[in-house]
C-alpha cells in the first residue's frame, strides 16, 4: 500500500503537460497500462525487500528495481500480446518515465542503461520459455547476481553493456 501511494503521490506532481503525455501513452494501451503500473508496484516491492537501503538512491538497489521493472513489464505484456508488442510499450513506458520525472543527465543514464539491461535479459530467456509460463522468480535470482556484479557509472560516456550500473553516494 505504502508503494501505491508514493505512486500516486508521483503522479500528482506532473504539470498539464506531463499528464497528456501519460495519457496518449496509456489511453491507446489499457491492458498495457494496468499491466504496466502493476509491474511498477511488484518491482518497488521486491526492490524493497531485497535492497532496504538502496532501492530508493541511485545505489544497486535502483539499478535491481529498473531491470526487474523492465522484465516485469514486458513478462506481463507478453501473456496477453506479442514479444514485440510488449518490448515496444516497454520501452516507451519507462523511457517517458524518465522523461516525466528528470533527473540529472548522469542519474537518467544509469535508469535507461539499467531499464534497457532489462529488456535485453527477458529478451534473452524468451527462446527458452514459452512466454505464458514466466513468473517473477526467473529474474530475481539471476538480477540479484547482475546487482553483486555491477559498475559504477561515473561519466555519461561509460559504457558497461551487459552489466547493470549504478552511482556511488
Amino acid at each position: 500500500m505504502k508503494n501505491i501511494k508514493i505512486i500516486l503521490h508521483a503522479l500528482k506532481s506532473l504539470s498539464l503537460n506531463k499528464i497528456m503525455k501519460l495519457l496518449r501513452l496509456t489511453l491507446p494501451h489499457p491492458l498495457f497500462s494496468i499491466l504496466g503500473f502493476y509491474a511498477t508496484v511488484k518491482s518497488f516491492s521486491l526492490a524493497q525487500k531485497h535492497f532496504p537501503k538502496t532501492h530508493s538512491t541511485n545505489g544497486e538497489g535502483n539499478a535491481f528495481r529498473h531491470a526487474l521493472w523492465n522484465c516485469l513489464i514486458m513478462m506481463y505484456c507478453c501473456k496477453i500480446s506479442s514479444p514485440q508488442k510488449a518490448l515496444d510499450f516497454c520501452k516507451k513506458m519507462t523511457d517517458l518515465h524518465e522523461e516525466l520525472f528528470t533527473n540529472k543527465p548522469l542519474e537518467t543514464k544509469m535508469d535507461l542503461h539499467n531499464n534497457q539491461v532489462g529488456m535485453d535479459y527477458f529478451m534473452e530467456l524468451l527462446p527458452g520459455v514459452h512466454r505464458q509460463f514466466f513468473e517473477t522468480s526467473f529474474f530475481v535470482k539471476e538480477l540479484i547476481s547482475k546487482t553483486e556484479s555491477a559498475k559504477v557509472l561515473q561519466n555519461v560516456n561509460d559504457d558497461f553493456p551487459g552489466f547493470l550500473v549504478y552511482l556511488e553516494d
